[in-house]
């Protein structure tokens, strides 16, 4: 890779936006593409440039960043008729950050490798908060001259990027975090409304949980959403619930996996664009 790659960055959701950023801020030229025309807005404003289709990106970047929702968007911006594996290009990187399926990965990578090009799975572990400050952890699947080629990338990305394995292990590895998100995230909601059903004071659970070894940034920040009923989305709760389907879809039955995969699921239709800790309004209704 030289000095100055050209970059291509697809999907600008709540972590795509400062994600790309930061990879502008450090002298990059970004080019972008969304099938949401206003969210290019800042960018542009930022100094990318866009791109009318995914496939048209392609031809001008050497290596493309994807962060989309499920597989089904994967597949669409890889085979649909202006995605990416339709342009005439080969020799690029294509890196998916999206949290997604093994199999969508493998299947990718595949279809990549014929076209000439090269595929990494790098999910990330964090939150907005994360991403613009730079602080992810990133989990990289796929060849490792591959995962040399993007570290310098990464770095801007995120505090850690680990190679992990082939292709797909970097989404196990990220379906496997989600899972204990979801405990942490359940559990934490049941501490706090056991507490209040006993007649507890919220204020003072968490002062306790702060100070003890159970205290961490996310008993933190989600302690605060719920003693301030905020349960605007960082993360929202519809995108754990479809990680830990894909978690069972891998094999995951474990007691705790089925509980919180199920009581996630539950919530999601009513509860789907809130924040994951709005579990805490699912619990308090049943």
């Amino acid at each position: 890779m030289n000095a100055q790659p050209q970059l291509g960055w697809i999907g600008l959701g709540n972590m795509g936006n400062p994600m790309s950023g930061r990879l502008l801020e450090a002298g990059y030229p970004v080019a972008v593409y969304n099938r949401s025309k206003d969210k290019e807005k800042a960018l542009r404003t930022a100094g990318a440039t866009t791109a009318d289709s995914p496939a048209a990106l392609v031809q001008q970047a050497d290596v493309v960043f994807l962060m989309v929702s499920d597989d089904q968007a994967v597949r669409d911006l890889f085979t649909g008729p202006d995605g990416l594996l339709q342009a005439q290009a080969s020799g690029k990187l294509l890196i998916n950050m999206s949290t997604v399926s093994p199999g969508i990965s493998e299947e990718m990578a595949n279809l990549s490798q014929q076209k000439g090009h090269t595929y990494l799975d790098a999910p990330v572990s964090g939150s907005v908060k994360q991403a613009e400050t730079g602080q992810l952890v990133i989990m990289v699947g796929g060849e490792e001259p591959a995962f040399q080629q993007a570290q310098p990338l990464f770095e801007h990305l995120g505090k850690l990027a680990l190679h992990l394995g082939p292709t797909g292990s970097g989404n196990r590895a990220k379906l496997a975090i989600n899972t204990l998100l979801g405990f942490y995230t359940q559990g934490l909601a049941e501490t706090f409304l056991f507490a209040q059903q006993h007649g507890l004071k919220l204020e003072d659970m968490q002062t306790i949980i702060a100070n003890g070894a159970m205290g961490n940034v996310f008993s933190k920040i989600k302690g605060e959403a719920i003693m301030a009923e905020n349960y605007q989305a960082a993360f929202a709760l519809k995108h754990l619930a479809k990680d830990l389907r894909l978690a069972k879809a891998e094999g995951l039955n474990t007691p705790l996996g089925e509980v919180v995969h199920d009581t996630f699921q539950q919530a999601e239709p009513t509860l789907g664009e809130e924040d994951v800790i709005a579990i805490m309004k699912h619990l308090q209704r049943d």
